[in-house]
């Protein structure tokens, strides 16, 4: 329902039953870096630039969580992955540097890593706090989430904002049917677009992608033109620095310049030259919304 497809799943049961921990244990250990201490088995990390030692065996026999991370970061560099992208929560950013300072004690390239920290969600309505609570049995799954307020909105609300600045999920905005959901004002403007392509085939008129742009000089024409042409830059970050919020953005930013060019500049019914190029632009803006928000996962409606 989200759209998030995963080609292969991975067990971290099959880190132990294949040797896989027992393998990286021993060869810390072979590095000097696997100690005895009150019956634990301690990573000497400060021997590595960390600044204290971690148990990653307690005294019962059970790995701690950073030994199969680090089993796992190994076996996917042994397996030949030019770069591994990893997802946490804020409240696992304290690891982070011991399981990648055991990757790179084991002789792997840790620029291979990327990171990528997510801070908490807050779900809020009517102005208040959500509180939920496994232990009261109160929570909200995805699914109940899509059900909801539906994929579209779901997805965009979790990439619109920067991974690393806390999301305030309104459940109450997620819900509104209109221009104050951002969704909904991408979607719209990507609706009113293809409206008056309609309108002008009705008319007989057809997009020309050779009319002369030149024609085009009310600062809101140039202000849209200006903007669509960082459409590759705005993209090509998003990618380098695993930020689809940078898109989000870009889109909003593309919207609001469409509508404020729909408002001022008369498409149909204008001077033909004019007209062809402002028809031109329109179209152009249409393929921008629908190419930014097919990247994010949302659905692109020609009518609403």
């Amino acid at each position: 329902m989200l759209k998030v497809r995963h080609d292969e799943y991975f067990n971290e049961d099959s880190l132990y039953t294949d040797g896989k921990v027992k393998q990286t244990i021993d060869a810390l250990r072979e590095c000097g870096l696997v100690y005895e201490m009150d019956g634990a088995q301690w990573f000497a990390l400060t021997e590595v630039g960390g600044t204290q030692d971690k148990v990653i065996v307690k005294s019962t026999g059970e790995p701690t969580y950073r030994l199969p991370d680090i089993a796992y970061h190994r076996d996917k560099l042994q397996r030949g992955f030019d770069v591994i992208v990893d997802i946490f929560g804020a409240d696992h950013i304290a690891t982070i540097p011991d399981v990648l300072a055991g990757v790179r004690a084991l002789g792997f390239d840790t620029e291979k890593v990327k990171v990528v920290i997510h801070q908490m969600v807050t779900f809020v309505e009517n102005g208040e706090i959500v509180k939920f609570s496994k232990r009261s049995g109160k929570s909200f799954t995805l699914d109940e989430l899509i059900d909801e307020v539906g994929a579209d909105v779901v997805r965009f609300f979790f990439v619109m904002r920067a991974v690393g600045t806390h999301l305030e999920f309104d459940l109450g905005l997620a819900k509104e049917e209109g221009e104050k959901n951002p969704v909904f004002y991408l979607q719209y403007a990507h609706a009113r677009i293809c409206s008056i392509l309609r309108k002008a085939q009705e008319k007989g008129l057809s997009v020309d992608s050779s009319a002369d742009i030149s024609v085009l000089v009310h600062p809101r024409e140039i202000e849209l033109i200006g903007l669509l042409s960082r459409m590759q830059v705005s993209v090509e970050r998003s990618c380098e620095n695993l930020e689809p919020h940078t898109i989000a953005e870009f889109l909003r930013e593309v919207a609001s310049a469409y509508h404020n060019f729909y408002h001022d500049c008369r498409i149909l019914g204008a001077e033909p030259a004019i007209e062809s190029a402002r028809l031109l632009l329109a179209d152009v803006t249409r393929r921008a919304m629908r190419n930014g928000l097919l990247l994010l996962g949302v659905a692109t409606p020609e009518r609403m």
